[in-house]
């Protein structure tokens, strides 16, 4: 983890003596050891070898590397200057952008939110870039070495116990199925895919279906109660192989979530496994197809009056915003901007931010959420840019949504050629949900900011935690 000034390494007597002695190397070996790292994991951390950071630590190799020692730095938290580098600004000014009314700005990895939206101009002081970028990510690596979801962010989450559950081949529930269990386990694989732990979503669904499935099978008045929850599950089984990009997979727990749904759910269930089969479609590049299954949930939604108005508008208004979604991704400017605005419509009728017992988080938020996509898809990166400006990221649910948000930021940026925002979002994305960083999409944006890893610090150990260099 990243070294605190009042760690009390600093006052140490061999740290005194390294320090007196001017010895960069047994200062770094301090540190590190300091910071429980192992010379491979800061080599993994820096860009470097195990070996290069052991020669340097004995006084082997001379240290007149001025990127490594300022990766160095970033990763352990050394002042600068102990290592024979300029000092960082300590409080950096903001760099403009809009605060949003009655926030007084969103902190970042310990900085204002404006940071990431300020203006990178060919005015603006080069050093005073560098320094900022190196605070941002010197913060959003202590993190991910540091913190326990992000230990396990470097795996890619597996996926075949969910496959032999749908093969049959698998599955088998742990615990009684009662109701307060099934209950229990659709919190559960709520809050594991809210907070990004994948590799904990994907290992635990297979039991957590199954013990749905048991509880309709052992219990006739507990049929309903599972049919619905077997179809939630399976809806967020969908999302999660989305999110790892495995689309011939989500189309299967789709498929899986809308039969549960039928089979004794209610309409609500019923709407919202609609939603997942309208993702599976679009991500299958059927667009026309998935526009429609959404629109059309959302009209047949629209006329149930068996359910609370709260309820039924929040998962009316995700319908219609997965449909504009779509429609953007077709390219559909006309019909992109009529779904988005009728999910405006909706979220103005629930009046505020919302996540209504058993549906999904909606509301004014996850509109504009919508409006940054839909604008980088149609090529309007400025547009993107002002609705995100608009988002209040600490009243966004989940650590997902916000890391979410970020990287659709950062997507349009690059897509406006600003680089430097750009890299400042993705970071702001790691600190919110590590796992979220090792999609396709990240790794891609962070391969083309390789080219300016001179004017970006810290973009290489960025790039190797995020797999884009693996």
């Amino acid at each position: 983890m990243a070294l605190h000034d009042t760690h009390p390494i600093w006052t140490t007597p061999e740290m005194r003596d390294a320090i007196a002695a001017g010895n960069p190397g047994a200062i770094v070996r301090l540190a590190r050891r300091a910071a429980d790292l192992t010379q491979t994991q800061l080599g993994t951390a820096t860009g470097y070898t195990a070996a290069s950071i052991s020669r340097m630590e004995r006084g082997k190799q001379p240290m007149r590397d001025m990127v490594l020692l300022t990766r160095i730095a970033e990763v352990l938290n050394i002042p600068p200057q102990l290592l024979g580098l300029a000092p960082r600004h300590t409080a950096p000014p903001a760099l403009g952008g809009v605060p949003r009314p009655g926030t007084g700005g969103t902190r970042v990895a310990g900085r204002d939110v404006r940071d990431v939206f300020g203006d990178q101009g060919e005015g603006e002081d080069p050093v005073r870039r560098r320094n900022l970028l190196a605070g941002i990510a010197g913060t959003a690596t202590g993190t991910v070495l540091g913190g326990a979801s992000a230990a396990s962010a470097g795996a890619r989450p597996t996926l075949t116990g969910l496959e032999d559950l749908l093969l049959h081949r698998g599955g088998t529930p742990v615990g009684e199925p009662t109701r307060a269990s099934v209950t229990a386990a659709v919190d559960a694989s709520r809050r594991d895919f809210g907070t990004c732990r994948y590799d904990t979503l994907a290992r635990a669904l297979p039991s957590r279906i199954a013990l749905a499935q048991a509880l309709g099978r052992e219990h006739v008045d507990g049929q309903g109660q599972s049919a619905t929850a077997v179809a939630e599950l399976y809806s967020i089984a969908t999302r999660l192989c989305i999110k790892l990009g495995e689309d011939g997979l989500a189309a299967v727990t789709a498929d899986r979530a809308l039969t549960a749904a039928l089979a004794g759910a209610g309409a609500l269930t019923v709407a919202e496994a609609h939603r997942m089969v309208s993702s599976s479609w679009r991500r299958q590049g059927h667009y026309a197809r998935a526009t429609d299954v959404a629109v059309t949930a959302a009209q047949h939604l629209a006329a149930d009056r068996t359910t609370p108005e709260p309820q039924r508008l929040s998962v009316q208004g995700n319908l219609y915003a997965t449909a504009a979604y779509t429609a953007a991704k077709q390219g559909d400017r006309h019909t992109a901007h009529t779904l988005i605005a009728e999910a405006e419509a909706t979220a103005k009728r629930l009046g505020a931010d919302q996540s209504p017992a058993g549906t999904a988080f909606f509301g004014p938020s996850q509109v504009l959420l919508h409006q940054i996509s839909i604008s980088h898809l149609l090529g309007d990166a400025g547009t993107a840019i002002d609705h995100a400006r608009q988002v209040n990221t600490v009243q966004l649910p989940t650590a997902e949504r916000r890391a979410r948000y970020w990287i659709d930021v950062a997507r349009s940026f690059d897509q406006w050629n600003k680089p430097g925002n750009c890299y400042r979002a993705l970071l702001a994305a790691e600190e919110a949900a590590p796992q979220e960083v090792r999609r396709g999409a990240v790794k891609s944006m962070t391969a083309s900011l390789m080219r300016h890893d001179r004017t970006l610090p810290g973009v290489r150990s960025f790039a190797h935690r995020v797999g884009a260099l693996t």
